[in-house]
């Protein structure tokens, strides 16, 4: 049995991520399904990260407006139990190093848990917008190179040019293979290594939904029928969508986002659901309103109605999914005019689903065999 360390962007933050969380859950139930590997994860902080306080975010928010910092410090109460709450989803779901990694000692893991290599991702850890060249996420460390690869992984936005191209290039090399999350970087990538290049589907669509309900909340949250509005950065005309569905629909509405005084709305505000919570929050919601990458992906688990709205640093791998699902008129765009939806053929996005899930399985076996 071969211990694997993944890498990945989750335990630290300046917020918790749903999303984050569940790729990385999704990778280590993914990898215990082939033969002769044993996930580990890896309890690692970039130093870009070390400075952040999850329960206390307003040095590091990315909204430097005063009502959104008023909104995060009305939201402490919230924010503060879902860390907790998080912090348990990481300590009692996964197998994990017995001590926290960084810079300063990483080279020491491959002997403190016998690691026969490390796979990096998912999720936006080759986005240097967002975390620059870190040597975790890019196998960069002397235990790493030349004996990692990479679950779809993700550049987000981010364009290489200059200096940064160089690097890239230099980086990749540390990879024995690479499995990233959209098309867009592959015929570049391709270019830069000589190793094995694939596009891959997102850890979370690796399994189906009857996986999700082994962790979700056994029991309904909210007993009347809601939208579920799960906001990662305020925007007023998803907001003012939400609500004009809700009117029209009669539903309650259900919000994850820092907009705590929206309960003067008649919102029932869950910014502390824990990950268990928002699986079934998700799972009974009568529509589904986001801004989110994952948001997306679990509404589509769970076959439920969805509309996207555009974030920054969100749009290519929005684009991608929607394209591949044949989804494309569930995305709204800020400033455009709002479609109309049509029902969601589910039977055939799932398809779609199933077939990729047989190809990235098999890319999964085939980098895991280089290690």
């Amino acid at each position: 049995m071969k211990n694997i360390g993944v890498i990945s962007y989750n335990i630290y933050g300046n917020f918790t991520n749903y999303g984050s969380a569940l790729q990385s859950w999704a990778m280590h139930q993914a990898m215990k399904e082939v033969p002769g590997y044993n996930p580990i994860l890896v309890d690692y902080c970039p130093d870009i990260l070390k400075d952040k306080d999850p329960l206390n975010p307003f040095k590091n928010m990315w909204d430097k407006d005063e009502e959104s910092r008023k909104m995060c410090e009305l939201s402490l109460p919230a924010i503060r139990e879902n860390y907790y709450k998080f912090d348990q989803f990481y300590t009692n779901r996964f197998a994990r190093t017995n001590k926290k990694y960084t810079s300063q000692n990483f080279d020491e893991v491959v002997r403190d848990e016998a690691l026969a290599g490390f796979l990096c991702g998912s999720d936006t850890i080759f986005c240097i917008d967002e975390f620059g060249f870190d040597d975790g996420y890019y196998a960069n460390f002397d235990c790493m190179k030349n004996n990692s690869i990479s679950y779809a992984a993700s550049f987000g936005d981010a364009v290489f040019e200059g200096n940064d191209l160089l690097t890239l290039k230099e980086r990749l090399q540390n990879f024995k293979a690479l499995g990233l999350r959209e098309q867009k970087m592959i015929p570049q990538v391709s270019e830069y290594t000589d190793n094995l290049v694939n596009k891959v589907i997102d850890p979370t669509l690796l399994h189906d939904s009857k996986k999700y309900d082994e962790i979700a909340s056994k029991d309904r949250l909210v007993e009347e029928k809601y939208i579920l509005y799960y906001s990662r950065r305020y925007s007023s005309q998803m907001e003012e969508y939400v609500e004009k569905i809700a009117k029209e629909k009669h539903y309650k509405v259900v919000e994850i986002s820092l907009r705590a005084t929206n309960y003067q709305k008649g919102h029932k505000m869950f910014y502390e659901a824990g990950v268990e919570e928002f699986l079934s929050l998700v799972k009974h919601a009568e529509f589904v309103v986001t801004n989110s990458y994952h948001g997306m992906i679990f509404a589509i688990q769970y076959r439920r109605p969805f509309v996207i709205f555009t974030r920054e640093q969100c749009n290519n791998k929005i684009d991608e999914v929607l394209q591949l699902l044949q989804l494309t008129n569930r995305q709204m765009i800020i400033g455009d005019k709002l479609c109309e939806l049509n029902e969601i053929d589910y039977d055939m996005v799932h398809s779609i689903i199933e077939a990729e899930r047989l190809k990235s399985i098999s890319i999964l076996r085939q980098e895991l065999e280089l290690l």
